[in-house]
């Protein structure tokens, strides 16, 4: 897909297929050049580097399985991207590569989910200062009943996070809004019919 972006004035966006299940999105307008880019700082340039907080430091997608990983490493050689892996980190297999715009990017299988008793660092969890009950805690998902979409929108005052960089007031807006609200501003329609 590529077409302007709803409700952004002068921007558009594409999304590269990665597969039927997952893609990236690109943004592009005339301002996004004036921002500066600085591998160390807002990209890490590879998944073993630093870069600031809040910045993505690298970002990694799931693919279903090892023969559909090693699909994605021959489709992104054949064009011409150089790609670190297939690595085996136990509970996962992996590969790296860069995309557009710096981006570290990674695409990973596993055969199941991580046993947690096994992939639980003690040395790691004490040098991150966790205790037995924070650790107990996050361990098991919390109880959490689905009341279907029912559960309204927190304030601008809730604990958060919150998103930012919006025009004064504006973020209020849409907070006050309603689901129905919400999704009534939506356009649905491509570009172009078919």
């Amino acid at each position: 897909a590529l077409y302007w972006m709803h409700g952004v004035e002068n921007t558009f966006h594409g999304f590269l297929r990665l597969n039927d299940e997952s893609a990236i999105a690109l943004v592009q307008n005339d301002a996004i050049g004036d921002i500066p880019s600085e591998i160390g700082r807002t990209h890490a340039g590879n998944p073993g580097a630093n870069s600031a907080a809040g910045t993505m430091q690298h970002v990694a997608f799931r693919v279903r399985g090892e023969e559909e990983l090693m699909a994605m490493k021959d489709r992104l050689r054949a064009k011409g991207v150089p790609v670190i892996g297939p690595r085996d980190h136990g509970f996962c297999k992996s590969i790296y590569f860069a995309g557009p715009e710096n981006l570290a990017l990674e695409l990973s299988c596993s055969d199941g989910p991580i046993d947690a008793e096994a992939w639980i660092d003690p040395e790691v969890v004490a040098l991150a200062g966790i205790g037995a009950d924070e650790l107990a805690r996050y361990k098991r998902s919390s109880d959490f009943a689905d009341s279907g979409g029912a559960v309204p929108q927190p304030g601008p005052d809730a604990p958060g996070p919150h998103m930012t960089n919006y025009p004064p007031g504006r973020y209020e807006t849409i907070l006050a809004m309603t689901d129905a609200e919400m999704l009534a501003t939506s356009e649905t329609e491509p570009p172009v019919r078919v």
